[in-house]
């Protein structure tokens, strides 16, 4: 028989996972599913758990927007995506991905896009242009910007 975890023991085991990492409604709604929480008391929790302040979404947002460029180097496109998957609202996901610098937008998908240029040993022209923009499209940049660069690449060769 699977045992059923309290509603005040779910709120204990949120309250230590938000006291240590930043988490977002939907990481905490999967949390309490897996710990077997009553789906009757999930609202609850989060509730309790956004007015003691250890949910925050916009906090959340402008965490793993900054975290996810600047870390792992991934596009708006893909950072937006992942958002949305965790039902992030889409205004707030727009305002805190508007924050990114478009210089250092820009200096960093150029510098991927070199970077990966400069490990492919390929000769038809074509073919290392669709790889670069498959690799561009790949980290979540926008296609026009992907375009932009790589023709500039290809175009200093």
């Amino acid at each position: 028989m699977i045992k059923e975890l309290s509603k005040e023991k779910g709120l204990a085991k949120a309250r230590a996972i938000c006291a240590k990492l930043e988490k977002c409604k939907a990481d905490i709604r999967q949390k309490l599913y897996d710990w077997k929480v009553n789906p009757s008391h999930h609202n609850e929790i989060i509730e309790s758990l956004e007015k003691e302040k250890f949910i925050d979404e916009k906090r959340y947002v402008e965490f793993f927007v900054r975290d996810k460029f600047k870390l792992n180097k991934w596009g708006k496109t893909k950072i937006e995506y992942a958002l949305r998957s965790k039902l992030i609202d889409s205004e707030l996901i727009a305002e805190c991905i508007n924050q990114i610098d478009d210089k250092t937008y820009f200096d960093t998908c150029e510098e991927l896009i070199n970077k990966k240029f400069k490990t492919l040993k390929v000769d038809n022209e074509q073919i290392l242009k669709e790889k670069l923009l498959r690799f561009g499209l790949s980290r979540g940049f926008e296609s026009s910007l992907v375009f932009k660069i790589v023709e500039n690449q290809l175009s200093k060769k």
